[in-house]
């Protein structure tokens, strides 16, 4: 897998703040990485030194092998920048506002018409084309500044919370295109919504006061819950079932019960598992043999918000 990004060392200190504590990865083309972290962890302030947007006290960012610092006119013409609140000159069209930044990226006439239209096609803003942007909606908003982040089909995409202000059917459009974009290049969406690294990110690094603390596929994260492996067991209201916590209890190898949501009619537990080994089969033997009426038996892959939380609290700041 061919290196596209390459963090190396950025740090960024803000008065007696250190906002970037010496973080350092890469990404690769066809992957989607997940950049998290709580308010102030530095995910924001890492993006704008990696895009060259802010200079870093120390280390640096390569785009495409072309470092940020030395040679920044060939890093960014890779780059698509979505910075954090998609600004925009809020008294021009987006038309307008494409065809300036097409121009800025040395497009002209009949190209610089057409990355345009290509780019409004993508993120399906033909209907306010020819509207002021100061008068469009937040998830407008936010997909001009998607568009003028692809209209060159840059080989690198750093996007800071691209979905945020769409409502649900427009989040899906985003993440469809973000997964058809994926394989001939190189992304990282910040992110505060922990279902869009699922669906989305091949895989997720979380930062806490200004330092990497997690790094992996959104599976491998998920394994670090205290819920991987867990059992979730639903069973129809009996004699029998008043009595299932007490033998789901007696369940060698688990870490403990935890009530869980059903329907009236039906009690559900979750069984926890020690250190995230296997617990079906013993949860299902103990099932079979009470003769429960079972509705659901589910296992469960993990939880990354119970990681991400247990992970950053008390990292540091919040």
């Amino acid at each position: 897998m061919t290196a596209r990004i390459e963090i190396d060392g950025l740090a960024k200190r803000f008065g007696s703040l250190i906002a970037v504590d010496r973080v350092s990865f890469t990404v690769g083309q066809g992957e989607v990485l997940g950049f998290l972290g709580p308010n102030g962890a530095g995910k924001s302030t890492t993006m704008k030194m990696a895009t060259g947007f802010i200079p870093p006290d120390a280390g640096t960012a390569r785009i495409c092998g072309f470092d940020i610092l030395e040679q920044p006119l060939d890093a960014k013409s890779q780059l698509g920048y979505l910075p954090e609140g998609a600004p925009a000159y809020g008294d021009m069209t987006p038309r307008n506002f494409l065809a300036f930044c097409a121009e800025a990226r040395g497009f002209s006439g009949f190209e610089r018409d057409w990355r345009v239209e290509f780019a409004a096609e993508r993120v399906e803003i033909g209907d306010v084309l020819d509207q002021q942007i100061e008068t469009l909606s937040k998830g407008f908003k936010r997909r001009v500044g998607i568009a003028q982040a692809i209209l060159h089909d840059p080989q690198v995409l750093i996007m800071d919370e691209p979905t945020d202000g769409l409502d649900p059917n427009q989040k899906h459009e985003v993440r469809t295109l973000i997964r058809a974009m994926a394989e001939k290049k190189a992304i990282v969406i910040s992110t505060h919504i922990l279902e869009e690294v699922e669906q989305v990110c091949s895989r997720a690094i979380i930062i806490a006061a200004g330092k990497i603390v997690a790094d992996g596929t959104p599976a491998e994260l998920a394994q670090r819950s205290r819920y991987h492996n867990a059992v979730t067991v639903a069973i129809f209201e009996s004699p029998a079932a008043q009595r299932a916590k007490d033998e789901l209890a007696r369940i060698p190898g688990i870490a403990g019960i935890e009530p869980a949501a059903a329907k009236k009619g039906v009690l559900g537990w979750t069984v926890l598992a020690k250190d995230g080994q296997p617990i079906l089969e013993a949860v299902s033997h103990v099932a079979r043999n009470a003769d429960w009426d079972v509705e659901e038996l589910k296992v469960e892959p993990g939880r990354l918000d119970e990681v991400f939380r247990s992970i950053t609290l008390g990292a540091g700041r919040s």
